[in-house]
């Protein structure tokens, strides 16, 4: 029987929940829905979040976006300026509960309006249930983005009977094939020609695990699936690194800049990067440092202005304030020259610093101050007390 799929355009705001997690309202774009016969086979969501709220989303792994099953970005990092769109999937097991109130692709993004105003915490809108397929920001110069494994292997492709053997060992090859491509430092043949050998062992053991127990649920075989991935995943990472020399923490750091098309410069032959970065709210320096020795990487920040000698306590009483509950760095004012700056830092010692960890240092850190830096400068320039200063930004 051949599946249809039907889109419904909803162009509104949707407010999903957690009970333990503050609202999160995202721009719904469409809604597709598949069935084969009467009966739904898939629902997917559109949306769109500006770059602040993705970072929420990236650091909670919201909508089961976990790092370890991610492609590589395929076009460079996410700009600041640009709504991201991500293209997610419900949870088979909760298909049912759509299909009692919903039959047609537009009686379904009704229904989802309607919960969203009425019921926001209802599993039906819980950033858990929807599984990211890709997400992706358009860009002046094209497109950038990844997939993750939901793009490959479909929930509607599991069954409580098992899984077909096939359609799972394709979706692993894709994705480590597409993994592969992003390396350039290793031959993608001989990454995936390893990779290929692992997979088969993985994909074994996932099959000798559900073939123990056909009744097991859905949701149960998605979560052994998932595993496996990440494991193939970490496993990819290590073929990697074997595959490449080993490379100092400035190698690293460098390579990096130099795949994201960061414009930077080496200060006096030390270890230390300059680079400039361009806000919504403002421009200014970054500084990259290595510490081979302790095999740490820092990551700096350097507000545009100085805070002047009259407003240094006040501007560390902002800081202060700030840094109350960050979970990701931190900000630092040097009382002699007025210098404010935000600092993020790892210590990779006995592991080994990878792509990922810099991106998500780097970019959590400029979020940061272009996020603050309004209320530096009200603190700074326009007699506003830090206290209020706090609340204009984190209310």
């Amino acid at each position: 029987m051949s599946i249809q799929t039907k889109y419904s355009d909803l162009n509104t705001e949707l407010t999903l929940c957690e009970s333990s997690e503050s609202p999160l309202t995202i721009r719904a774009v469409t809604l597709a829905l598949s069935k084969q016969v009467h009966k739904i086979t898939e629902c997917r969501l559109s949306f769109q979040v500006s770059p602040e709220l993705y970072q929420r989303i990236d650091t909670e792994a919201l909508f089961n976006l976990k790092p370890e099953i991610r492609t590589p970005l395929s076009g460079g990092s996410f700009q600041l300026s640009r709504d991201i769109q991500i293209e997610a999937i419900l949870d088979f097991d909760l298909l049912p509960q759509l299909a009692k109130n919903a039959k047609t692709s537009n009686q379904a993004a009704a229904y989802l309006q309607k919960l969203s105003k009425e019921q926001p915490n209802h599993p039906l809108l819980s950033p858990y249930s929807w599984y990211g397929l890709q997400v992706k920001q358009q860009q002046e110069k094209g497109e950038t983005g990844y997939s993750t494994v939901w793009a490959y292997l479909k929930p509607a492709d599991i069954r409580q009977d098992g899984i077909d053997s096939k359609k799972l060992n394709d979706a692993m090859f894709d994705f480590a094939k597409e993994w592969a491509n992003h390396h350039q430092s290793a031959s993608n043949e001989d990454v995936i020609s390893q990779t290929v050998e692992m997979m088969t062992q993985n994909f074994e053991e996932v099959m000798n695990n559900v073939s123990e127990n056909t009744e097991k649920l859905v949701s149960e075989t998605l979560e052994e699936i998932l595993t496996a991935f990440e494991e193939m995943a970490e496993s990819l990472a290590e073929i990697t690194d074997e595959v490449t020399s080993e490379a100092s923490v400035f190698a690293q750091i460098s390579q990096f800049f130099q795949q994201e098309d960061w414009q930077y410069e080496q200060i006096s032959q030390k270890s230390i990067l300059r680079l400039a970065f361009q806000g919504r709210n403002g421009k200014w320096d970054c500084f990259a440092k290595a510490r081979e020795e302790q095999q740490q990487f820092i990551f700096y920040s350097i507000c545009p202005v100085n805070a002047p000698q009259d407003k240094r306590l006040a501007v560390a009483e902002f800081i202060t304030r700030a840094n109350c509950g960050m979970m990701i760095g931190n900000f630092e004012l040097d009382f002699n020259d007025g210098e404010i700056s935000y600092k993020t830092s790892i210590d990779v010692e006995g592991d080994r610093l990878s792509n990922a960890l810099i991106q998500r240092l780097v970019y959590a850190n400029v979020t940061m101050m272009d996020e603050y830096l309004p209320g530096i400068l009200s603190v700074i320039y326009g007699n506003v007390s830090p206290e209020d200063a706090i609340a204009q930004i984190e209310t």
